[in-house]
């Protein structure tokens, strides 16, 4: 079993109710270790070498946060751009990260019908994620078929779904675990729950 190093990013994880919710049951894992980005740095300061550190402990990086404008929360942005450094993460001599899996833990607001060509939001996950997808591209990642919430605003009405997604959470993190998990290019996530909310 590999170690997983699952970072949050939340800047009001009391206020949260699925990420919260998510995140209680993943500390539960003995392989998973949570480290939560706005916990560990209510300043905004962040000690990159130890964040350099930390992610050599670990086989498997999962980034778990909200969908914030198309994006992820301020702070995780600041992570990727300060510790995703030149020969270190990338460049002629960045190998730090090279072979380690990425999985994106992500929920949204909306249903998966607003992230479609002719929804709301006009474009799929896959289109809006593609900058993570070159971020671990670059770093040498193994970029792995992101786990997306949609509705999440709805889940706790809907207790048969909550339940489910719960499920199905704990589930890929013990797949990325034991090295089950597929890459995008071996799944078509995007169209596994075509016309649910």
């Amino acid at each position: 079993m590999q170690s997983v190093l699952l970072i949050l990013a939340h800047p009001n994880l009391e206020q949260s109710k699925i990420n919260r919710h998510l995140i209680q049951r993943a500390s539960r894992l003995d392989f998973v270790t949570v480290h939560d980005l706005y916990d560990e740095y209510p300043d905004g300061v962040i000690d990159i070498e130890a964040e350099q550190r930390r992610l050599a402990q670990f086989d498997n990086v999962v980034f778990q946060h909200p969908f914030y404008w198309y994006s992820c929360p301020s702070l995780l942005k600041e992570w990727f751009d300060l510790v995703l450094q030149y020969n270190y993460a990338y460049g002629p001599n960045g190998d730090a990260l090279k072979g380690k899996n990425w999985l994106s833990v992500i929920s949204t607001g909306g249903g998966q019908r607003a992230y479609c060509e002719t929804g709301h939001n006009r474009f799929t996950m896959t289109q809006l994620l593609a900058p993570y997808d070159q971020t671990a591209h670059l770093c040498q990642m193994n970029y792995l078929s992101p786990f997306i919430i949609h509705g999440s605003r709805k889940l706790f009405a809907d207790k048969p779904r909550l339940e489910q997604v719960t499920a199905d959470y704990i589930q890929t993190l013990q797949d990325l675990s034991e090295g089950k998990l597929l890459s995008v290019k071996d799944k078509e996530w995007d169209t596994l729950a075509e016309g649910q909310e």
